[in-house]
């Protein structure tokens, strides 16, 4: 009884771990946690091993792969070393209205170079005053001659110090809320971008999440993405399959911990017996792997309806809600079973439960992901005219 997602003999899942064990990304994952920085050595090393741009269409350096075996991809990736490099992985994922909407030159300038894993892009989209509510953001993109002029701040932004350039959203003369919001290619050189670094997170630290304030910086119009007034609508649309694709991460590395629990309580004896024999260890372990396994055949499900093309946004919520609240209890149990080594630092428990909480939050917190999975089920009425 094992919720693994598919046989150890796929072809993908070997290449993974034999790249996770040549770019030794299992060590690097817990030094990051202890030495916050931006991996771009082994940012660099993943492009060159394509595992950047996964579900990239292969006429832009990507594998083209369907979103239900990226899945399994990510699954295994976070399964052997953790949420960082996965995510990583997911980089040019979080990034796809570049590709989806942007011009040729830009996807050639930036897109491209990114999943060889030569430019990081990041994301601008929330503000002090607007997270779960991203149509309520303040950032305004005024035109001006061939360009525009850009004010604003957004925070708890990932690789804030970090990034070549970031997909910020605006809103150009928009009236009402999600109105006019532009999406815009910005360079993190251009004169008035001001970036701070924040305090340090409780998990993830190496995306090293700060502020950035945009001071009348000037854009050039060829840096717009997309049409005006659309940029809402595109991000929608990505954060669907961004949270579908979550989901597999935080289950693999669930997994990672689910696993290592079971041989360490096949092992450790207490009272006389192995600690498998006590049942209130043993059904903890039993459930979790049910829940798992159920976790993972949701998001299995929910992953091929989005390839198909149908409406899958309750069901991606609810596979972020479920992956994330499953493994979070796998690890908990993990670093209970264990005992005192398992609340230290000398086993990768702790640091994972920590860096699947932001699950709970990033990309959408629970509680919004059980409203857009409610609104699948009651349809809101057409606002009047």
């Amino acid at each position: 009884m094992a919720p693994q997602p598919v046989p150890p003999d796929d072809p993908l899942v070997a290449e993974i771990l034999e790249t996770v064990r040549r770019l030794h990304l299992d060590e690097r994952y817990r030094d990051l946690d202890r030495n916050p920085r931006f991996p771009r050595e082994e940012f660099r090393a993943m492009g060159e091993s394509g595992l950047l741009g996964l579900r990239t269409a292969r006429e832009f350096g990507g594998r083209g792969l369907p979103l239900p075996r990226v899945g399994v991809a990510l699954f295994h990736l976070a399964r052997a070393s953790g949420t960082a490099f996965a995510k990583l992985s997911l980089q040019p994922e979080f990034s796809s209205v570049l590709v989806e909407h942007g011009s040729r030159e830009l996807i050639d300038a930036w897109f491209r170079p990114m999943v060889r894993g030569e430019r990081l892009v990041g994301n601008h989209l929330t503000e002090p005053g607007a997270g779960s509510d991203a149509a309520a953001i303040e950032s305004t993109a005024e035109r001006s001659g061939a360009g525009y002029v850009l004010r604003g701040t957004k925070s708890e932004a990932a690789f804030a110090a970090d990034a070549d350039a970031a997909i910020v959203y605006a809103s150009v003369g928009g009236k009402s809320p999600g109105a006019g919001i532009t999406a815009f290619l910005v360079p993190q050189d251009l004169p008035g971008v001001q970036r701070s670094p924040g305090v340090g997170d409780l998990g993830e630290r190496w995306q090293r999440r700060g502020s950035v304030v945009y001071d009348g910086v000037r854009v050039p119009a060829s840096y717009r993405i997309g049409e005006e007034g659309m940029g809402f609508r595109y991000v929608l649309s990505e954060l669907t399959r961004e949270r579908a694709l979550l989901a597999a991460i935080y289950l693999g590395v669930g997994w990672a911990s689910w696993e290592d629990t079971v041989r360490y309580v096949g092992e450790r004896r207490a009272f006389g017996r192995p600690l498998s024999d006590q049942e209130a260890v043993a059904f903890p372990l039993v459930e979790d792997a049910a829940r798992l396994e159920a976790a993972w055949m949701y998001v299995a499900k929910t992953l091929e309806h989005l390839e198909s093309g149908a409406v899958a946004d309750g069901e991606a919520a609810m596979s972020k809600w479920m992956a994330t609240d499953t493994a979070l209890s796998a690890i908990d149990h993990a670093i209970q079973f264990h005992g005192g080594r398992g609340y230290s630092q000398s086993l990768p428990h702790e640091q994972r439960w920590r860096d699947v909480r932001s699950g709970r939050i990033a990309h959408g917190p629970a509680e919004i992901m059980h409203v857009v999975a409610a609104r699948q089920i009651w349809p809101r009425p057409a606002a009047r005219p």
